[in-house]
């Protein structure tokens, strides 16, 4: 299995793509304040913008969990291999992507393997769009060749996005009760 190789002084991933001014990267130790910032707003919206992250996780031990979740060896039983990339602008955390190296059943039928988010103040700027072109860069580069992303079937905003990334819609599948369903696209 490959996984995303990093670059000797600053811990961030070789460069996929730039995609312009937007660049995903691997969380430092620098981001600390940002980044649970993000998580709070999202989870406002119901969202888990840093899976695994609780208030009282120090810094550091969150930074190791996501480092043995990127790891096949070092990850949770019942999880599969993810890395979870934050997306930045301009020096600021614009939104995040996690790449999931496999899928396990859950996934295939309603996560996919690319699940990404932009924040509330940076949407509708095509963020979203390039957060997805670049996931798909890096899933390829760990050996994903059809590669599965889900959206909320009431998500008109979501479907866009991975239909201008050459998603191709195969069905909706229900996600449970009181949920909307989920529509499925593949690319590649």
């Amino acid at each position: 299995m490959k996984t995303i190789r990093e670059t000797a002084g600053d811990g961030y991933p070789l460069p996929v793509s730039t995609g312009g001014e937007l660049r995903l990267r691997l969380l430092g130790e620098a981001d600390e304040i940002p980044f649970r910032a993000a998580h709070r707003a999202m989870l406002d919206e119901g969202f888990e913008f840093g899976w695994g992250l609780r208030e009282e996780l120090e810094w550091s031990a969150y930074l190791r969990l996501l480092a043995d979740q990127r790891d096949e060896r070092g990850r949770k039983e019942g999880t599969v291999p993810a890395t979870l990339l934050v997306a930045e602008v301009g020096g600021r955390i614009v939104g995040r992507t996690s790449v999931r190296h496999t899928l396990d059943d859950a996934l295939l039928r309603v996560g996919g393997h690319i699940g990404y988010a932009v924040l509330p103040p940076y949407r509708r700027r095509g963020y979203a769009t390039e957060i997805l072109r670049q996931s798909v860069i890096v899933a390829r580069s760990l050996g994903v060749d059809r590669i599965l992303v889900t959206c909320d079937e009431d998500n008109a905003a979501s479907a866009t996005v991975i239909e201008a990334n050459g998603g191709r819609w195969e069905n909706t599948l229900p996600a449970g009760p009181g949920r909307p369903g989920k529509r499925r696209y593949w690319i590649g």
